[in-house]
């Protein structure tokens, strides 16, 4: 797939800039002498900007839903962009004006919260923007490392199956990937792989990024760093990621997917941590993960859900020792065509050092395409029933210490009834070595290397099918909130209500997250639907003066 590459910001582009500079300047002056932050101003400024892609003020209900489907604050416009300049022209903009105005990314609204919405702001939506460029050999810059290189609104499925041709794909994933690239670069990105690469964020090796004084910045480990690692998981409060460069390893052609119940905590712990340490070589497993069932057949979230086959389990088969809840490994091994004469005896002596109840282990062979794209199939039957993007989803995400995973599972796990099964939930641990202690993101702090991702994927689902009311669900969560306080948890795609929240999530990051808003976003534009900072007016003569796009 060929990369269409953004018109360059020299020469005939720079005397553009100086054009849209001077355009900018008037606006200003317009502004100064009329009603700020007023509704009709702000409308009139916007269409005075010189956008290459589209600006509307009619079309923005959907900007205003996410799949959570908790908050709906519709923007004042929507912007389509069809080249970075448009993101910058109107992140410069937006930042020299004394109006209330706002910006949010959004790439497809797949937030909780209306983290990606600006009430009465401005939402740019990011999956206008597209382009896939695959470099097999790498190049100089990556040290011949392969990499793809990809527009924030690309999606991850896209960048898999561009990959793919060339034998070769990212090394850390989501569960989902309909998501868009810099959508997750600005939260984490998590999934099983993550324990031995690391999440998403850390697979990147340089950024496209337009900050929120509008400057156009390449930015890597080694050039702009600090913006490269504030970016990362920095919920989009410093930039709009355009573009990134990620890591790409060769694709294995299958792999063998493989499901496992416990019935007791303490092995299912044990077995987890035990296949993610890495002190004795590669781990055996390419992928851990696991999830807890209740004990019965249901076929959703019950133990019935487990086999690849429905029919390979019944109750018969279910020790009489298990409680309510059980628990379940999720492990994969990548293999070719070149390992399947030894492939049964390799997986076998993997598997003889686990504790899970031998008459509950279920396998299939599936190819390496399917099994990231697994949730695929799940989200075409719901849809068509109703039940995917158009119900709400209540979600809470968290890191949990590993000290604390015994407690959490007794004091919340363990509580669980039937009801509270209406979406999976996922207990799974991960190496804190593998987060770069540069990034935004916030993990649980102290010297221990393993903490988990507990994640309730829960639904509201309509009233004529049962279920808890949306309320009730919210209040839980809040409940589990509660709980994790003195356990030193952590909220992935944290949710908050006020600053000291904040600061108590960020802990000893905070001050740094506070700099690299200044430094980065000094007016507070981006991404007001975190509900971190707010929009601070600024004076007209601190921005007379024109900043030209960097390269």
């Amino acid at each position: 797939m060929e990369f269409i590459k953004q018109p360059g910001l020299k020469g005939v582009d720079g005397a553009r800039n100086i054009v849209v500079a001077a355009f900018v300047g008037c606006i200003l002056v317009f502004l100064s002498q009329t009603c700020y932050g007023s509704a009709t101003t702000d409308r009139i400024y916007l269409k005075s900007l010189p956008l290459q892609g589209m600006l509307s003020f009619d079309n923005t209900t959907a900007a205003a839903k996410d799949w959570g489907q908790l908050r709906s604050l519709k923007p004042a416009a929507v912007v389509y962009p069809t080249a970075v300049e448009d993101i910058a022209t109107i992140l410069q903009a937006v930042a020299r004006s004394e109006s209330e105005l706002t910006v949010a990314a959004r790439g497809l609204g797949h937030s909780i919260n209306g983290q990606a919405q600006a009430h009465n702001g401005i939402v740019i939506e990011m999956t206008a923007m597209k382009g896939i460029r695959v470099m097999p050999l790498g190049d100089l810059g990556s040290l011949h490392v392969p990499y793809v290189e990809a527009m924030g609104g690309d999606l991850w499925i896209d960048v898999l199956k561009a990959s793919l041709e060339f034998g070769l794909a990212p090394r850390s994933w989501t569960d989902y990937l309909y998501l868009t690239i810099g959508g997750t670069l600005s939260n984490a990105g998590v999934s099983g792989q993550a324990f031995r690469h690391g999440p998403e964020v850390s697979n990147v090796l340089q950024l496209e990024v337009v900050t929120g004084r509008g400057e156009l910045v390449v930015c890597s480990p080694i050039s702009h760093s600090d913006l490269f690692f504030a970016i990362l998981g920095g919920l989009g409060q410093f930039g709009i990621i355009t573009k990134a460069r990620i890591v790409l390893e060769k694709a294995p052609q299958r792999v063998r997917w493989m499901r496992a119940i416990y019935t007791d905590f303490a092995t299912f712990r044990r077995d987890q941590e035990l296949l993610i340490r890495s002190s004795s070589g590669s781990p055996p497993f390419d992928y851990v993960e696991g999830f807890v069932v209740v004990n019965d057949a249901n076929p959703i979230n019950g133990w019935g859900s487990v086999p690849f086959a429905p029919g390979d389990i019944s109750e018969a088969m279910i020790p009489p020792q298990a409680g309510n809840i059980m628990y379940c490994l999720e492990v994969t091994k990548a293999y070719s065509a070149a390992d399947l004469h030894n492939l049964d005896q390799v997986v076998e002596n993997m598997l003889s050092r686990l504790g899970f109840h031998r008459g509950l282990l279920f396998k299939t062979d599936t190819s390496y395409l399917k099994f990231l794209n697994r949730l695929h199939d799940v989200e075409m039957q719901l849809s068509a029933k109703g039940l995917w993007d158009q119900i709400p989803h209540p979600w809470l995400n968290l890191f949990v210490p590993a000290a604390s995973i015994n407690c959490f599972d007794r004091l919340v796990l363990k509580q669980l009834k039937t009801w509270d099964f209406s979406g999976p939930i996922l207990v799974y641990p991960l190496n804190k070595s593998k987060w770069d202690r540069r990034l935004s993101a916030a993990v649980p702090e102290g010297p221990e290397e393993v903490f988990y991702i507990v994640a309730f994927l829960r639904n509201k689902l309509p009233d004529t099918l049962g279920g808890p009311p949306l309320s009730v669900m919210l209040e839980e969560n809040e409940n589990i909130l509660r709980i994790c306080e003195p356990l030193h948890c952590k909220q992935y795609m944290p949710h908050n209500l006020d600053r000291q929240q904040w600061r108590h999530h960020f802990g000893s990051k905070w001050d740094l997250f506070v700099h690299n808003k200044q430094l980065f976003d000094p007016c507070g534009i981006l991404s007001p639907g975190q509900n971190i900072f707010s929009r601070r007016q600024i004076s007209l003569s601190n921005h007379l003066e024109f900043r030209g796009m960097q390269e």
